[in-house]
């Protein structure tokens, strides 16, 4: 389904203007609004990256959370800041796609028009996870035994119209199921209750559960990449399995509000490419299973307009609601 994923080719042409004349970034820190809680794993890659980008250009950037509505209120909030490279955005397909979608017009901005797109920063496929004391150790086994008890199963996720309730959805409608969905507000009491025995299963992305997957605290069924993970290559993809429209990439990126000055978003881009090819930030990325972003500017800008418009009529055709 996806052309192609955030793990591109690095384009061309990232020199790094001459900015010795431009006051910026010198006037004070720059805000870097990550529209989720603290402490989850897409809050502690943010700041990996942040952490990097900032010694590269020579200022601080001071993380802020700002969750809520699916990562929609945090992504609104950038979308009305002044374009004065002090307040970027940790963009995510939640929000920016997802959400996008689900909302319309009442989003009240647009991730094309309303944003610039600096880089996208890291990759990840979704999972459907069970806990270890469950009988079920394939996809196959899960569809058996959903078919054969249809009121057994229930699945959590991060919130309704979440990345992760979509990649459930469709799954489903695929395998042709019914399963009762429970919502929360965030993956980290998902898991909690998951490993705890009140849920079954539940959906989320690698980077979140790696560390649970090496710990045997869930077990993985099969996850969204067109390719086999090279740090977990025990776990198949959807696709091997007989589910090919089930190809996912849960990606993140750096934007800013749109007219953002160009000199701007180019050093920004190149404290991003540097970052992301920095030991340490690769090192971390590895502990995590996240795969470096390598798309920037005019090539990030196009890559959010084409998941927008391959992902447009399949949230719609999915039934997936906000309300």
């Amino acid at each position: 389904m996806l052309r192609r994923r955030a793990l591109g080719l690095l384009p061309a042409g990232l020199a790094a203007p001459a900015l010795a004349q431009a006051p910026w970034p010198q006037a004070g820190p720059i805000r870097f609004v990550v529209p989720f809680a603290p402490g989850g794993t897409t809050d502690i890659i943010a700041r990996i990256v942040t952490a990097e980008m900032s010694r590269r250009i020579g200022q601080g950037i001071v993380v802020d959370n700002r969750p809520g509505a699916g990562a929609m209120l945090g992504t609104g909030q950038v979308a009305r800041a002044a374009p004065d490279g002090y307040t970027l955005l940790l963009s995510v397909i939640s929000s920016m796609i997802v959400g996008k979608v689900l909302q319309g017009d009442r989003a009240g901005w647009d991730p094309d028009r309303d944003f610039a797109h600096v880089a996208m920063v890291m990759s990840t496929p979704y999972l459907i996870l069970v806990r270890p004391d469950l009988p079920i150790r394939s996809v196959a086994e899960l569809v058996e035994a959903a078919k054969r008890e249809p009121d057994r199963y229930s699945y959590g996720t991060s919130g309704i119209g979440s990345m992760p309730h979509l990649v459930m959805v469709r799954f489903l409608q695929a395998a042709g199921l019914t399963m009762t969905h429970v919502p929360y507000r965030g993956s980290a009491q998902v898991v909690s209750d998951v490993i705890g025995g009140t849920l079954p299963m539940m959906i989320d992305s690698l980077t979140a559960a790696s560390a649970n997957i090496r710990s045997g605290a869930l077990r993985p069924l099969a996850h969204s990449w067109p390719e086999r993970v090279p740090s977990f290559p025990d776990i198949p993809t959807f696709a091997e399995l007989g589910y090919p429209s089930l190809v996912v990439d849960g990606w993140s990126g750096i934007a800013t509000p749109a007219r953002t000055p160009r000199p701007i978003l180019e050093r920004l881009a190149n404290a991003a490419r540097e970052s992301l090819e920095s030991p340490e930030l690769l090192r971390r990325y590895a502990e995590s299973a996240t795969a470096p972003g390598r798309v920037f500017l005019d090539d990030a800008q196009q890559y959010v307009r084409d998941e927008l418009a391959a992902w447009t009529p399949i949230i719609r055709a999915s039934g997936a609601s906000m309300d």
